[in-house]
């Protein structure tokens, strides 16, 4: 006898048996309370003796084969011949020596001093120009943006590279994935926003007072603001090459601060206030590259954070939805920054200064948690559409990657020994290749800066 088909979940369902409670206000805070308790246990579980983070070893066999260009063999040769180098510790599995990654870096400098000349042992970063800032972005959430940007940040940290990273999100999530706490927004970029506004509206107030005008009074806001730098606000991270400034959920009052500032003063430039901040501070000349990651959404944050980027990475998934978002997150970017030039300009043709623009060195979108059984007709058919600003390289979701995702770590934080070696070289290789892709773009900025430099100065 043939048996009729369970029917859906959904029917059959009465007011029977039903009594879950409602939830005031007060709910909302028992949530965040537990979720507080929650990501303090998986923090916890990646922290050092100390209850901070701390960053792995790295093997011989990462070394050699990852981060610097020589021969297991001969690399060992060099440490038995040179024992003031760091050595590494011996792991349990068969001897293989492991090191911190302040010890790589030694040995990457003395390789680079005394090892082939026809090898490049650091990468490429001319003498002389500042640092390039690069902003990963996309007003749809769950694309990846985040873990885009922090594997940039590690990408580059392990190539040699001091690196910054800035965290314009209000949720936090990428200071989370540096261990980082950050208690208010006075530790953010907040404070050095309202710096910027504040030294205006001081200049602002010098030219009221030689017209005879009252001058607007500085709130205790931006007074205290006045006395505060972006070193005072940079923290260390368990990785030794990159530094963080941090956000938590008290930033997002800058979305309703910074048009408030607007509105009191016109001629504040408030997106070019990150730019100048890092600039007046010597930010630029401190690292060779600054990331930011953007909130997700296009309101000030985010503007600043591309305003002051000369690179813009844009994340997205192989699916409609996010194909089409992503569409209509370029056309927002034009018509915020084309209608920023139209004010502009308006003032530079009546004084008949040069237009104003803004430029950016380089625009790569990227696809995400790529799964190439399901989505490479898509891949291919927004490939056709973008051309060459579609990076070539698709980021795969791996189990590496999954793991990564689920202990808020990188991927270049997971050891090896944890997977078969094929998956972790499999999980690597997306990231990897994203790293190259973006490497490119940022050596031919740099080149190119450093040809105006040469030409102007000929």
């Amino acid at each position: 006898m043939t048996q009729s088909p369970p029917l859906p979940p959904y029917f059959n369902i009465t007011p029977d048996g039903l009594s879950s409670p409602g939830v005031d206000t007060d709910g909302f805070a028992a949530l965040a309370e537990a979720c507080g308790r929650g990501r303090a246990d998986l923090q916890a579980r990646g922290a050092g003796e100390a209850g901070a983070k701390d960053l792995r070893l790295f093997s011989t066999w990462e070394i050699t084969r990852y981060l610097i260009p020589v021969a297991a063999p001969h690399f060992r040769r060099v440490l038995k011949a040179n024992p003031d180098l760091p050595q590494g510790t011996s792991g349990s599995d068969g001897g293989a020596k492991w090191f911190t990654l302040d010890e790589v870096l030694t040995l990457r400098a003395h390789f680079a001093d005394q090892g082939s000349r026809t090898k490049a042992y650091r990468p490429y970063r001319p003498a002389g120009l500042p640092a390039k800032i690069a902003a990963v972005a996309n007003f749809k959430g769950g694309v990846g943006k985040t873990s885009t940007a922090a594997h940039l940040a590690m990408s580059a940290a392990l190539d040699g590279y001091k690196v910054l990273v800035i965290d314009l999100d209000s949720q936090g999530s990428m200071t989370s994935i540096f261990g980082a706490a950050i208690e208010d927004e006075w530790q953010t970029v907040f404070p050095l926003l309202a710096r910027d506004y504040a030294q205006s509206l001081q200049k602002a107030n010098q030219l009221r007072a030689a017209q005879g005008e009252t001058p607007v009074s500085l709130d205790e806001t931006l007074t205290q603001a006045l006395d505060i730098r972006a070193q005072d606000l940079i923290r260390k991270t368990h990785w030794p090459t990159i530094d963080l400034i941090g956000a938590q959920l008290n930033l997002y009052w800058a979305e309703f601060q910074i048009p408030v500032w607007r509105t009191q003063l016109r001629s504040w430039k408030l997106w070019d206030a990150l730019t100048r901040v890092l600039e007046a501070d010597g930010i630029l000349e401190d690292y060779d590259l600054i990331i930011l990651d953007t909130p997700p959404a296009l309101g000030y944050l985010t503007i600043n954070g591309l305003a002051a980027a000369d690179i813009l990475l844009v994340p997205m998934g192989a699916s409609y939805l996010e194909f089409d978002s992503t569409g209509r997150f370029f056309d927002m970017l034009h018509a915020t920054f084309a209608s920023i030039e139209e004010s502009e300009n308006v003032a530079a043709r009546a004084l008949g200064q040069p237009a104003f623009r803004f430029e950016w060195d380089a625009v790569r979108t990227v696809i995400t948690r790529y799964d190439a059984g399901q989505q490479a007709e898509m891949a291919g058919l927004i490939q056709s559409y973008l051309g060459p600003a579609l990076s070539p390289h698709r980021q795969d979701f791996t189990a590496l990657i999954g793991q990564a995702g689920e202990q808020a770590a990188g991927i270049y934080e997971a050891d090896y020994r944890d997977f078969n070696r094929e998956t972790y070289i499999r999980g690597r290789e997306a990231f990897d290749a994203t790293y190259a892709g973006f490497k490119r773009l940022l050596v031919e900025a740099w080149a190119r800066d450093l040809q105006d430099d040469q030409e102007q100065g000929a």
